[in-house]
């Protein structure tokens, strides 16, 4: 599909956009040409990124396939036959890769760099604002994902730190902070691989705000469903959703056994207050740092959609359909990478439920029928 004009101010028409090429939204488009529609002319893929890969390629240099978590297939392409057995590949390298050759193979014909600015309602469809042109659906499947909204919180004397604040979307080498006292801010994943890197070339402190809660044993299929249960009931009920490592634990890795006997892993409480030097708690104790490294994980990027008024007064928005894909003021939105589906894999689930729901919800042929 020929690049919009810019200047143009009639909406190209299409049955649904998907908004987002990371895993959820690629799985979605997947899903969506599974089922007949026809890429470009029955539904189009929006993605704000340079290139493919979603928020991938922009992680940290020293997360490589043998220190990410899990890259998991998209569906219908193993993750492993592209990568091949090099586990010290930079995951910022491998997965765009991966996912370029997932969006050439299937033929999604994903249109980027294209942000949207805004989602509103055009009578019995929905205008979607972007800059590179004006696109009317019947129905969106939103896969914009958290990266680009780092979440960090409002601590008073935040504004009057006199060094460095960072957040782990802006980390990229631990050497970059030598000779300096880190404080690491946040109980998650991401947190303890950045402290692991950074206590080896520097000082550094870690506080949070409720104690880890680290998990021994495997962790099964049945405790993962278990987990992910937890995160959907909030969003079924109108309540912002938990990450689902808040409800999983962190795994006792060999490198978390590790930083134990190094002592990294010292915990302290969450402090009260921010000061010029550093930090201070509420019982008056304080500590001076160089740099404050918020590890305070992310929140979903959907702004765009703020004039369709999906929010409850909670803050959260309601979700229906079989995996909670669904808004249920408005069974035209699907949220993939929301809630229950943020994880890679809960994503590719997402994606072929909010396709096939979505379709049949809109009316839309059955590739029989095509």
């Amino acid at each position: 599909m020929a690049d919009q004009d810019r200047g143009a101010r009639v909406a190209l028409k299409l049955d649904i956009v998907v908004i987002g090429a990371g895993q959820a939204g690629l799985s979605s488009a997947y899903h969506l040409k599974q089922l007949g529609l026809v890429p470009g002319r029955d539904f189009l893929v929006l993605d704000r990124a340079p290139q493919p890969g979603g928020a991938w390629q922009y992680r940290w240099p020293s997360l490589t396939l043998s220190t990410v978590n899990r890259v998991h297939d998209l569906p219908g392409l193993s993750f492993a036959d592209l990568a091949g057995g090099d586990t010290s590949v930079q995951a910022a390298v491998a997965v765009p890769h991966y996912f370029a050759a997932y969006e050439e193979r299937f033929g999604l014909e994903v249109l980027r760099p294209a942000t949207v600015s805004v989602v509103c309602e055009r009578g019995d469809r929905l205008r979607i604002e972007s800059d590179r042109g004006l696109f009317s659906a019947r129905g969106i499947i939103n896969a914009s994902g958290t990266w680009e909204k780092p979440y960090i919180p409002d601590y008073p004397g935040r504004e009057t730190f006199g060094g460095r604040q960072l957040h782990t979307h802006d980390f990229r080498r631990a050497e970059d902070f030598a000779g300096q006292h880190v404080l690491v801010v946040g109980g998650g994943i991401s947190a303890i691989q950045l402290l692991d890197q950074i206590s080896t070339v520097t000082r550094t402190s870690w506080v949070t705000r409720t104690p880890p809660r680290f998990r021994e044993g495997p962790f099964d299929q049945d405790a993962g469903r278990e987990a992910v249960k937890l995160v959907e009931d909030r969003v079924r009920a109108g309540l912002p959703p938990n990450s689902v490592v808040s409800v999983t634990g962190l795994p006792l890795s060999p490198a978390i056994l590790a930083m134990r006997e190094r002592g990294v892993l010292e915990r302290q409480d969450m402090f009260s207050e921010i000061t010029p030097t550093g930090v201070r708690w509420a019982d008056g104790r304080t500590l001076d740092v160089d740099v404050i490294l918020w590890c305070t994980g992310f929140r979903s990027a959907l702004d765009h959609l703020a004039p369709l008024q999906l929010r409850e007064a909670s803050g959260g928005i309601t979700m229906t359909g079989r995996l909670a894909t669904q808004v249920a003021r408005d069974p035209r939105i699907h949220l993939v990478g929301y809630g229950p589906s943020a994880s890679t894999i809960g994503a590719n689930r997402a994606g072929a439920a909010a396709a096939r729901e979505l379709t049949s919800h809109l009316g839309l042929a059955q590739p029989a029928d095509r």
